[in-house]
């Protein structure tokens, strides 16, 4: 049998970047837990230090304990996220403001626009016109848009052709521009046989 051979360097930085992208999607799924409400609980030893309390919510129970402990105290030095004690004099473990934001923006990078089974011959359009000091954020809306799959029909005019609302709205709150978005829907537009094309939805 013949065994392919890499050079000390090369397996080096290719377990690192394994090691790192499973430690990032570990991190990314916690946060998000802590997001949609699902609570951790820590109790004090009496040498001082927290530990994880028995019964871990289901989120939770796939990650080993001292990792989990781990990442938690990170989150903490990181001020993603802060300790609270509740009425049962458990310490409880709370996103910060700088927590929530990572969380989004760990939820943005998940949005998908599913495809339906049948088009609806409806187009969603997004339009937008945002003030040159927030350019960081626009931006970021571009791309966005681009990443999931709306075509620009000319600059600041995006199209797609499935339902998409809700995920417009979530990405316009994450980079905090609503009063500078339009969220449109049209039966047709001028020229629209060519996007069809793109879409695969020529009858």
């Amino acid at each position: 049998m013949h065994h392919t051979k890499c050079s000390p360097y090369f397996c080096y930085h290719l377990f690192s970047g394994i090691i790192y992208n499973m430690k990032r999607d570990t991190k990314k799924k916690i946060l998000l837990l802590f997001l949609a409400g699902v609570s951790l609980s820590l109790s004090k030893s009496p040498r001082g230090y927290f530990k994880i309390i028995k019964g871990l919510p289901e989120g939770f129970k796939e990650i080993k304990r001292k990792r989990l402990r781990g990442l938690v105290r990170e989150f903490y030095n990181d001020r993603l996220v802060s300790y609270k004690e509740n009425d049962e004099g458990l310490i409880e473990i709370v996103l910060t403001k700088d927590g929530e934001k990572k969380a989004l923006k760990f939820k943005l990078d998940d949005i998908k626009i599913k495809k339906p089974k049948k088009w609806d011959k409806q187009w969603r359009i997004v339009i937008f016109d945002i003030p040159e000091k927030f350019k960081r954020a626009r931006e970021a809306l571009r791309g966005k848009l681009k990443n999931i799959g709306f075509v620009e029909l000319q600059k600041s005019v995006f199209a797609h052709p499935f339902e998409c609302e809700d995920e417009i709205n979530f990405v316009v709150e994450v980079f905090q521009i609503r009063p500078f978005v339009r969220f449109v829907k049209a039966n047709s537009f001028t020229n629209e046989e060519q996007f069809r094309v793109k879409f695969d939805l020529l009858d």
